[in-house]
C-alpha cells in the first residue's frame, strides 16, 4: 500500500493506526481464519448515539481500512464487543451496553440486530451489562454480567434465558467461560468466583481483595492452562496472578506498570504469557517463571501509547498481533 494513497493509515514496521472520528473503547478481533480479517471497534460517548465500526486488517501489507457498509451506530458506548467463536460458522457479532445485541456481520448488513436479548422478567428495560463472554467450548452459550449483582447465561440459538444467578453482593464487573459449565467472574464486591452451572447453588471464592471492598474491575481466564486466571484492582498498578488448584493466596503480582491497569489478556497460543495496558500509556508483556523471584517480575517487552490505554485484545486468529485501544485511536501491535 502506497503511505501516500487518501485511505493509508500511520504504520511502522511493529505497529498500525487506525483514528477514528470519536474515542474508542470496545474492541474486538474476530475469529474467524478467512483471507480478511475484521476488527469491531465501539466508540465511546456520553451519549445515546454511539457508532459500531467494522474494519478490515491486512497483516502482510500492514494496513487497516474502514468497512463504512458493514458499521452501524448503536444506542449508548457497547460496553464490550466479541466476536462469535470459530465453531459457530457465522459472523455474528455480540455488543453489551443497555441490553445483549447480535448483529450479523455479513456483504449485505442490516442496521437492525438479529436479536435484542433482555433479561428483566418485569419491564422493558434492564440494568446495564457490564461485560459478557461467549463460551468457545458450548457457543450457543453466552454469559453476561450486570449492575445489578446477577449473572445471565443465555442460549443464543433459542434467545431464552438458560439461567440466571445472583453471583455477587455488589455489581458485576467481568465474566469469562473456563470450560462449557463453569464461569467465573468478578466484582465491586472484591471477590473473584467461580461457578458450575451443575451446582448452581454454590460457588467457590477464589480471592479476595486484600483491602475490603476494593473492587476487582477484569477478569481473563487463561485458555492454554485453565488453572491460571488474572484479575486487576480499582486503581491498581497490579496484575493479579490467580491459581484455583491454591485459593486466596496470588501465585505473581505484576507491579511494573506507573498508573493503574486498566486491561489485560493472556497469550492465546501460549500459557505463559500475558499483556496488559494502563493509565500510564504502556503496554507491557509478560512472561510468567515457574517460580517468581524475590524481586518481582519485569516485563519482557514495553510497548508505549500516545494515551492512557482503555482496552487491549490479544488476537487469537492473528496471534502475533495485539490490539490496544487510547483515545481516539485503535493500534496494532506486532509481538
Amino acid at each position: 500500500m502506497d503511505n501516500s494513497a487518501p485511505d493509508s493509515l500511520p504504520r511502522s514496521e511493529t505497529a498500525v493506526t487506525y483514528e477514528s472520528p470519536y474515542p474508542l473503547y470496545a474492541m474486538s478481533f474476530s475469529s474467524s481464519s478467512s483471507t480478511t480479517h475484521r476488527i469491531a471497534v465501539g466508540s465511546f460517548l456520553e451519549d445515546y448515539n454511539n457508532r459500531i465500526d467494522i474494519l478490515s486488517f491486512d497483516p502482510d501489507s500492514m494496513s487497516v481500512k474502514p468497512l463504512p457498509s458493514l458499521s452501524f451506530d448503536h444506542p449508548y458506548p457497547p460496553t464490550k464487543l466479541m466476536f462469535s467463536p470459530p465453531s459457530l460458522r457465522r459472523d455474528l457479532l455480540a455488543s453489551s451496553g443497555d441490553f445483549l445485541r447480535l448483529w450479523e456481520i455479513t456483504d449485505s448488513p442490516s442496521s437492525e440486530p438479529l436479536s435484542v436479548l433482555n433479561n428483566s422478567k418485569t419491564s422493558e428495560f434492564c440494568a446495564p451489562l457490564t461485560s459478557f463472554d461467549w463460551n468457545d467450548v458450548e457457543p450457543k452459550r453466552l454469559g453476561t454480567c450486570s449492575i445489578d449483582t446477577t449473572c445471565t447465561i443465555w442460549d443464543v440459538e433459542r434467545s431464552v434465558v438458560e439461567t440466571q444467578l445472583i453471583a455477587h453482593d455488589k455489581e458485576v464487573h467481568d465474566i469469562a467461560w473456563g470450560e462449557a459449565r463453569v464461569f467465573a467472574s468478578v466484582s465491586a464486591d472484591g471477590s473473584v468466583r467461580i461457578f458450575d452451572l451443575r451446582d448452581k447453588e454454590h460457588s467457590t471464592i477464589i480471592y479476595e481483595s486484600p483491602q475490603p471492598d476494593t473492587p476487582l474491575l477484569r477478569l481473563a481466564w487463561n485458555k492454554q492452562d485453565l488453572r491460571y486466571m488474572a484479575t486487576i484492582l480499582m486503581d491498581s498498578n497490579k496484575v493479579v496472578i490467580l491459581d484455583i488448584r491454591s485459593p486466596t493466596m496470588p501465585v505473581a503480582e505484576l507491579e511494573r506498570h506507573q498508573g493503574s491497569v486498566n486491561a489485560i489478556g493472556w497469550a492465546p497460543q501460549s500459557c505463559k504469557h500475558i499483556c496488559s495496558g494502563g493509565d500510564d500509556a504502556q503496554a507491557l508483556i509478560w512472561e510468567l517463571p515457574t517460580v517468581a523471584g524475590p524481586n518481582g517480575i519485569d516485563p519482557m517487552s514495553v510497548y508505549s501509547a500516545g494515551s492512557e490505554i482503555n482496552q487491549l485484545q490479544w488476537s487469537s486468529s492473528l496471534p502475533d498481533w495485539i490490539g490496544i485501544a487510547f483515545a481516539n485511536k485503535m493500534q496494532l501491535l506486532r509481538v
